[in-house]
This record gives structure tokens, C-alpha cells and sequence, in this order.
């Protein structure tokens, strides 16, 4: 062998070893990444299942609660049925970061006709809550949506059941809180959730509540992370419970969303938006 093919072979051996040095490094970096972030997950596993019994036990409440609005429904009980139907939705909208993970499941119970457009559906497809609000009071009559009322039921057992699968993560919680405000700023303020009933201000309570949750589960290891932060959020969510209290009927209830000025609308969304973004910084607890 010559000395230039030494050389190159010399070359090409050097690159290979530095190369395989790369990809070693690399891949002890990426699995020091993961051990860690299996660490951090595992400090969290009180706080995981305290989330999960939380979420378990809205979603009881919520068959047990669809329930009567389903009987009320097939009974042909239009006041009754208009009276459980926002209460009953609470439950759902304070647990909808797990519900969300059966994507097949969450529009069937809770999607709009917009939503169901948007998918390019017609509205023949259109299931669930807001379809038969719709019946209720746009047409005053519960009169054809029997079967709408007993699929609706069903479906809302078989979430029940799935949720009991679902692995709850530190994430899921953490982007679960900001997305249930995200809603509560984009399609709740606008009054497009509740457009028949105009009930909104029941899943804005609902929504708050169930941030307001995650919060306080992990509140004792925020406590220790950044005790500032803790308090700005016990402040701002205080302020904007405040403000929904100046909303409620006297009747364990809500005022129709209409009822309330573009100034009321633009202090909740202000509220909201200010409690935006330190409830993001929740995720300093997996650091």
C-alpha cells in the first residue's frame, strides 16, 4: 500500500471513530435527557394521581348529571331539561384536558355546528349537547332528539370508562391549564360556545375552576420553586373568580351571557389574559 492510500485510509478510519464518538455523545446526552425527564415525572406521581381522581370523579358526576338531562329530555320536559342542561356541562368543561384525549369522543359530545362545518360535516352528523341546546331553545322542543339523547349518554359512559386508560403526565396538566383559559379567551368571551342558551358564563366558571385545580395540586412544589409565583396566581385567580361572582344569578347560577356590556366582556378577557401567562410558568415544577 502506498502512502497516499495510508493516508486516506488513515483519514477515513480517524472520521469514522470521530463520527462514532458524535453519535455516542449524542445518544448519552439524549438518554441523560430522558432519565431525567423519568425523574422528574416520578417526583410528580402524588401529583399525577390527585389529577387523575380529580378528572375521575367530574367525569362520575358528569354521567350521573347527563343523565337527568337525558331523562328530562325523553320525558319531554323542556324547562327541566333547559334547567340541568349548563350545570351538567360543568362537570365536562373541568375535566376537559383528559376528556380532550379521545378525539373521537369530545366532539361527539360537546361539539358545535360550527365545528362540525368546519370539518366539512353536514349537519346530519351534528351529536351531542349543543345539538339538542339547539332543540331546546331554538325550537322549544325536546321532540326528535330522543335518540340524540340516549347516543349522547352513551357516549359520555364510554368516556367515563376510557378515561380510566388515560397516563397523566406533568405536561398534560400543565397544557391542559393554559389551553382550558385559551378557551375561555377565544371561544367562551365571544359567546359563540353557549349561542342558543347563551349560557356561557357556566363553562367560564367551569373552565377557571378547573385550572384553578391543576394550580392547587401542584402548588406545594411550586411553593418551593418560586413562592412569587404562587401568589400572583392566588391573586389572579381571585380576581377573576371576583369577577364571575358579580355574575351569578342568586340561584346557584349564571346570568345569560347576553345580558352582560362590552365593558364586563373586556374586564373578564383582561382577567383572563393576565392569568395567562404565569400559569404557563407552572411548568418550572419538571425543571
Amino acid at each position: 500500500m502506498n502512502k497516499v492510500m495510508k493516508a486516506t485510509g488513515f483519514l477515513l478510519l480517524s472520521g469514522s471513530l470521530l463520527a462514532g464518538c458524535g453519535e455516542t455523545a449524542q445518544k448519552d446526552e439524549e438518554s441523560k435527557e430522558v432519565s431525567q425527564m423519568t425523574e422528574q415525572a416520578s417526583s410528580l406521581d402524588k401529583e399525577m394521581q390527585a389529577y387523575k381522581e380529580f378528572s375521575l370523579d367530574q367525569l362520575d358526576q358528569f354521567v350521573i348529571a347527563t343523565e337527568g338531562f337525558v331523562g328530562a329530555v325523553k320525558a319531554g320536559d323542556v324547562e327541566k331539561a333547559k334547567e340541568l342542561y349548563a350545570p351538567a356541562r360543568m362537570y365536562f368543561e373541568r375535566s376537559e384536558p383528559i376528556a380532550e384525549s379521545f378525539g373521537d369522543l369530545d366532539p361527539r359530545i360537546d361539539a358545535r355546528l360550527a365545528d362540525i362545518q368546519e370539518e366539512g360535516q353536514g349537519e346530519e352528523e351534528w351529536s351531542g349537547y349543543h345539538k339538542i341546546e339547539q332543540g331546546l331553545w331554538v325550537e322549544g322542543t325536546t321532540k326528535g332528539y330522543e335518540a340524540i339523547a340516549d347516543q349522547l349518554l352513551k357516549d359520555v359512559k364510554e368516556l367515563r370508562a376510557k378515561v380510566e386508560t388515560v397516563e397523566v403526565t406533568p405536561d398534560l396538566m400543565i397544557t391542559g391549564a393554559v389551553d382550558l383559559l385559551n378557551e375561555v379567551s377565544t371561544s367562551k368571551i365571544t359567546g359563540e360556545e353557549e349561542i342558543y342558551s347563551h349560557t356561557d358564563l357556566y363553562d367560564f366558571k367551569a373552565n377557571v375552576e378547573g385550572a384553578e385545580r391543576i394550580f392547587e395540586i401542584f402548588k406545594p412544589k411550586l411553593q418551593e420553586k418560586d413562592a412569587a409565583l404562587v401568589k400572583t396566581l392566588e391573586e389572579n385567580f381571585a380576581s377573576l373568580n371576583d369577577l364571575l361572582a358579580k355574575y351569578e344569578d342568586g340561584k346557584g347560577g349564571y346570568v345569560s351571557y347576553e345580558t352582560l356590556t362590552k365593558e364586563d366582556t373586556k374586564a373578564l378577557s383582561e382577567a383572563v389574559d393576565h392569568l395567562g401567562e404565569p400559569l404557563s410558568q407552572m411548568a418550572i415544577v419538571v425543571e
